[in-house]
């Protein structure tokens, strides 16, 4: 006996029957999604005018109070950024060492990841240099080429901390870095630098001979050549008459 077959279904009315069920649901998620978006294309109206104006404010800018300006006035934008790099490298010429190690510390500590960061480090590195911190300039250098070994900055850092352990008559170490140097950027213009600076080096010191010992002629061991016995005078004989 044949089955019967199932009722039809009209879809027209599942969705009617589906939408007055779930309607609130619905009407929330659209009013969300169209608000989310409302808010995207603001914020990004917002940032992107921020950002140009606040590059505007640096392209006039060219003193110290104007880049100060900049950070104040439009935190957290890449010209903010560039803004600190431009006033520590014033504070340098004024000789502001001290002044331009602290905009150089908060330009990292604001922009960990930024391309420059390491760039910001030798700066700091050499303005310990011009303070006389040669052991905090030598420990930043350091840091430089381990943290970032695949860095532009990298070899210069090793370069420059070959002058400073040369100084410090510390040749065994500078010796070590330049043919790290050789090595590991054989291809690059600071290969050549590193040979230059090997060449420069003084060798290392040879070991003292021991010393030796003085013994007194008296105590010295006898020759191994027995001495001549001595010969007899010899008289001459009176000629005879």
């Amino acid at each position: 006996m044949p089955t019967a077959a199932p009722p039809s279904r009209d879809a027209a009315l599942e969705a009617r029957v589906f939408w007055w069920r779930f309607r609130k649901e619905i009407a929330a998620i659209i009013i969300i999604t169209l608000l989310a978006l409302t808010f995207f294309g603001a914020y990004r109206f917002y940032t992107n005018r921020r950002a140009s104006a606040a590059a505007s404010l640096l392209a006039s800018a060219n003193s110290a109070p104007d880049y100060e300006r900049v950070i104040a006035s439009y935190p957290n934008t890449p010209a903010a950024a560039s803004a600190y790099l431009l006033l520590a490298e014033k504070q340098r010429d004024a000789k502001q060492f001290a002044e331009a190690n602290a905009t150089l510390r908060a330009f990292i500590d604001k922009n960990p990841n930024h391309e420059l960061a390491p760039t910001a480090e030798i700066a700091i590195a050499a303005n310990l240099e011009s303070m006389g911190k040669s052991d905090e300039a030598l420990s930043t250098y350091q840091h430089v080429a381990a943290s970032y070994p695949q860095n532009f900055n990298a070899p210069l850092a090793l370069v420059s901390a070959v002058s400073l352990l040369k100084a410090k008559n510390r040749t065994d170490e500078a010796r070590r870095i330049c043919e790290r140097i050789i090595t590991d950027y054989r291809d690059s213009f600071w290969s050549g630098e590193a040979q230059r600076q090997l060449r420069l080096l003084k060798p290392s010191a040879p070991s003292e001979p021991t010393a030796r010992s003085t013994i007194p002629p008296l105590l010295a061991a006898p020759s191994a050549t027995p001495a001549a016995p001595p010969q007899p005078a010899v008289t001459p004989s009176k000629p005879r008459d």
